[in-house]
């Protein structure tokens, strides 16, 4: 393992060249991927790209939402989706990017170097129930790859009726890029500060007898180092999708992603003491031991969906998926304090900068997921009722495995990075395994009352089976869940671009006492229901598109109960509900085109808070990492002067948020200014995309979020000033 620079030491600087050089020294794959995609354009006819739009009709279905063909202007919820070239335009590499543009998203724990957590409408998504690839449920802990996908879809609100179990807020669904009708050859360069280089290629061709058959491949290729001291990684990906279709009425298709990602992670900062600090220099790694290892993400996805159109208004589909995943987690974890002066500090550092440092290794964690889908799609007439209806069954099975992990205390650490300790991998703690399997049968059902009211019918009952065991064999856990989860809406379009909506739906979480001997009720599984309410309207004219909704979601919540006596250590503790949190906020967004301006963003006021619990100290509370208020907004000029030159920035704001679950402590808000440019370059049959940016362009410091997690009060820097260049040519 190469050794880790310490954040004390200078850092050099270094030109693009030497991060070319360094990039294609240590990925020879990239420059395999050019020269394939050089040798495929020669033999290949004049490439037609595929046409891209990235207004707000770009994508007019959102395929999380579960209705089908119906456009997302047409049906009353809220979403957003982000095409590729939005992405790229961007610059937006993973998916804590994205709460740059979507003002009901917000961080909730992202760092460098780990898997992405996303808050949207106040509540922290599930990483394992709350994102779908395809439309299918994935294990989201993990580095996923934004290379071969065509778009992500962000679907707000609670999501009972497209999900057995996930927590409310929303659903997040990566949507894979299939092979085009025209073929496509791209490949692109990407360099980003302090030395991170990207090599990519995208690859589509249609072959065979009426061009019957179609392929579609994804590469990519990095070299990874942030501005963040002592992160160095690389990552890899390689993805095939292919489809055949067999007739006018049978589409089979394919598709296969591997992808690699080591690199080390960031743990966060924290309070010192009673006091938030100031902001500090976000380039400093507390995670630069000699001794500290990357964090490896090694993910296989696989997926054949059939097509079936059984007449001019019904179609089956039938898809199946699976998922491995490997994952080493290791890190230098600051974790609490013990002050010189005897205090401990259980959620915090030191008021004098200094933490307790563990040795934290948990290799080969090994996640499956196997989901097989079949329904039915189409319309029919009951009297004077027109119906769009989808019914169907998904059954999925997981099976997590882990190994024997490593917490160990090796001494103590400082905010500034500069104290050295001894590692201690000793493997002392045991993990936890788990199973489940699910079955859910679905139905939907928009029913057209007049040309203009609709009602929207939708149900999901999902049978749930349990089971964990320590890696030992001791504390085995099971049980068996049923319930039904209903979503109501109905809409009106007052006009034919119009729609004004009211919706109301329940989401389920499912829930495991900790399996430890101190509770009484140690193991037990509970299921707790969200409710969602939704007002909305949503339209568009020739300039303007807009949304907005006011949605009201409660979630019921937990505490722990405690009869202890002095000394005593088990059977004494209840874990039982507790009153609920309450997210109660108006969402406007919008997007505006006149002439060579295109406006686009939106805000959120977000009213959160505990309410109704026993211990009434927690009434009225606001949840920890939840800005109340969120403006995000864009603005693209197209130069006149230089056909092909567009000018773009972005505007990113967030109130202050809490940092301690007694509202003790809190954060203040920023705001932050982005910058870019994309310059599109005809070469004869070729078209070259430069893109440039700096993000956070006038180096803002600030507190991004202040995740209260794991026990623990942590508070994460925005990232410093980057810049970032990259070269698109479509052959």
């Amino acid at each position: 393992m190469a050794r880790h620079t310490h954040p004390s030491h200078a850092r050099s600087s270094r030109s693009p060249s030497i991060g070319l050089r360094s990039f294609f020294n240590r990925t020879p794959v990239a420059i395999a991927c050019f020269t394939a995609a050089q040798a495929w354009a020669q033999t290949a006819a004049p490439t037609q790209l595929e046409s891209v739009t990235v207004t707000g009709r770009a994508i007019p279905v959102v395929s999380a939402a579960g209705w089908g063909d119906i456009p997302l202007a047409k049906t009353p919820m809220q979403a957003s989706v982000y095409s590729a070239e939005r992405l790229k335009d961007s610059g937006a590499t993973r998916l804590s990017d994205l709460v740059n543009f979507d003002p009901a998203v917000s961080d909730a724990y992202n760092t460098e170097g780990y898997y992405d957590y996303l808050t949207i409408r106040g509540f922290v998504l599930d990483n394992r129930f709350n994102y779908l690839r395809d439309g299918l449920p994935i294990n989201a802990e993990t580095a996923i790859p934004f290379d071969n996908k065509s778009r992500i879809e962000i679907l707000k609100g609670t999501s009972g009726m497209q999900a057995g179990t996930s927590a409310p807020g929303g659903l997040v669904n990566y949507v894979v890029k299939r092979p085009t009708d025209a073929p496509l050859r791209s490949v692109m360069l990407e360099w980003r500060q302090a030395g991170s280089v990207t090599g990519s290629v995208d690859l589509s061709q249609r072959f065979g007898e009426g061009q019957a058959f179609g392929l579609r491949l994804n590469a990519a290729a990095a070299h990874l180092d942030p501005r963040v001291h002592s992160a160095e990684g690389n990552r890899n990906m390689l993805a095939v999708a292919g489809d055949w279709r067999v007739s006018s009425d049978t589409l089979i298709e394919a598709e296969f992603e591997t992808s690699h990602r080591s690199q080390p992670s960031v743990p966060g900062f924290s309070m010192l003491g009673n006091t938030v600090p100031k902001p500090v220099d976000p380039r400093i790694n507390l995670n630069n031991q000699p001794w500290s290892l990357p964090v490896v993400f090694d993910a296989t996805t696989a997926s054949l969906r059939l097509t079936q159109k059984l007449s001019a208004d019904w179609r089956a589909v039938a898809h199946v998926a699976t998922q491995h995943l490997r994952t080493d987690d290791r890190i230098a974890f600051p974790f609490g304090c013990s002050d010189p002066d005897g205090t401990y500090y259980a959620d915090r550092y030191c008021p004098n900068g200094t933490y307790d440092l563990y040795d934290f290794r948990s290799d080969d964690e090994r996640r499956r997921t196997d989901v097989v889908d079949v329904s039915l799609q189409g319309k029919l007439q009951t009297g004077p009722l027109t119906h769009s209806v989808t019914a169907g069954v998904l059954h999925s099975k997981v099976r997590n495995r882990f190994q024997m992990q490593a917490y160990n205390y090796v001494g103590t650490g400082n905010v500034a990075g500069t104290l050295v300790t001894g590692d201690d991998p000793t493997l002392s703690d045991q993990n936890t395994n788990r199973d489940e399997r699910s079955t859910e049968f679905y139905a939907r059902d928009a029913v057209a009352l007049t040309e203009q009211l609709t009602a929207w019918l939708g149900v999901r009952h999902s049978k749930l089976d349990r089971n964990s065991v320590r890696t030992d064999g001791s504390r085995p856990t099971s049980y068996g869940k049923s319930f039904t989860t209903p979503w109501l809406a109905t809409s009106y379009a007052f006009t034919p671009d119009q729609l004004v909506y009211a919706s109301w739906g329940k989401g389920v979480e499912s829930t495991v006492v900790p399996n430890t001997p101190v509770y009484a009720n140690a193991g037990a599984g509970s299921l707790s229901t969200s409710r969602q309410s939704e007002i909305g309207l949503k339209g568009s004219t020739e300039h303007f598109e807009w949304n907005l909704a006011w949605f009201d979601i409660k979630r019921p919540q937990t505490s722990d109960i405690s009869t202890c006596a002095e000394g005593q250590t088990t059977a004494c503790v209840t874990q039982q509900p507790d009153g609920s949190a309450r997210h109660r906020g108006v969402e406007a967004t919008g997007a505006f085109h006149e002439g060579a301006w295109t406006l686009r963003g939106g805000a959120q006021w977000l009213h959160a808070r505990i309410q109704g619990s026993q211990d009434a100290t927690k009434n009225g509370l606001q949840p920890t990492n939840v800005p109340a208020r969120t403006l995000k907004a864009q603005a693209l000029y197209d130069v006149a002067a230089l056909r092909g030159l567009q000018l773009q920035g972005t505007v990113v704001h967030e109130s202050s948020r809490m940092v301690l679950p007694d509202n003790s402590a809190s954060i203040p808000g920023y705001t932050r200014v982005d910058a870019a440019l994309r310059y599109e370059i005809p070469r004869g049959t070729q078209t070259w995309t430069l893109r440039a940016g700096i993000d956070n362009l006038f180096d803002k410091r600030a507190w991004r979020e202040s995740p209260y997690q794991f026990g623990h009060a942590y508070l994460f820097p925005l990232a410093a000033r980057t810049a970032r260049v990259s070269l698109q040519v479509d052959l």
